[in-house]
């Protein structure tokens, strides 16, 4: 590859793209919602939501100074992020913050990228990142998940047309912003019940004294504040 490609290339990364029309927008906003509402359907697609709640820790833990030890994704969709470092203090607090927050503000960057038409990207950050995910985890699924999604973001920004690109890019932001608030309340209801009591609530309870409640209050905040704002981008607003 001579400087010439090179120069092509930052500037296809760089560059920006035409806006869709709405109704792909639309569109990919609805096939987003039926991914996220139908148990059928979220028991599986559940799975992209926990590679960011896992990566939202993953990443947090390591910009706050802790030792990303590893990261495992689970067919349950459930996961876990081991690091290692002081059991307490900011870096843990944010840490522990970091995994339902991470899918709603994923989502809510990626539709502030889209809103300046920087389709490509998009693309090729959350390639980067997936990849960059890919190298911490440390069972087979986890790793079959990641690698299968990456090569999805991978194939789609190397052979498609540019419709195809911002379709997906939509429907992935979208499905980021609404999946990103389903997982709250689903704690919030298993801990009613009784169970999912070592969940990330209780562990900042018990880092920060404050209660379990507030937390989810926290969280609840984010995500629907991030799928307000990030629609608004998407429609242009």
């Amino acid at each position: 590859m001579d400087i010439a490609d090179i120069d092509e290339l930052w500037n296809r990364v760089t560059g920006t793209q035409p806006e869709p029309e709405l109704w792909l927008i639309l569109v990919t906003a609805a096939l987003a919602l039926a991914a996220v509402t139908p148990f059928g359907v979220w028991r599986l697609s559940r799975n992209t939501i926990t590679i960011a709640h896992e990566g939202g820790h993953g990443l947090v833990a390591l910009l706050t100074g802790r030792r990303l030890e590893g990261i495992r994704l689970h067919s349950d969709t459930s996961g876990l992020t081991v690091s290692r470092g002081k059991p307490s203090g900011f870096g843990m607090i944010l840490t522990a913050a970091a995994g339902y927050t991470a899918p709603s503000l994923l989502g809510l960057g990626g539709a502030a990228l889209l809103s300046q038409g920087r389709i490509t990207a998009l693309l090729w950050g959350a390639t980067g990142l997936l990849l960059a995910l890919l190298v911490m985890v440390r069972n087979a699924y986890g790793m079959l998940t990641v690698l299968l999604t990456g090569a999805a973001f991978l194939l789609v920004s190397w052979l498609t047309e540019p419709d195809v690109q911002a379709g997906f890019a939509y429907l992935v932001v979208w499905f980021l912003l609404l999946g990103g608030v389903r997982p709250v309340f689903e704690l919030q209801t298993k801990r009613r019940r009784g169970a999912a009591r070592d969940s990330d609530a209780d562990q900042l309870s018990r880092l920060t004294h404050v209660p379990a409640p507030m937390w989810f209050f926290f969280f609840h905040a984010v995500t629907l504040t991030s799928l307000i704002g990030g629609g608004r981008w998407l429609f242009g607003m």
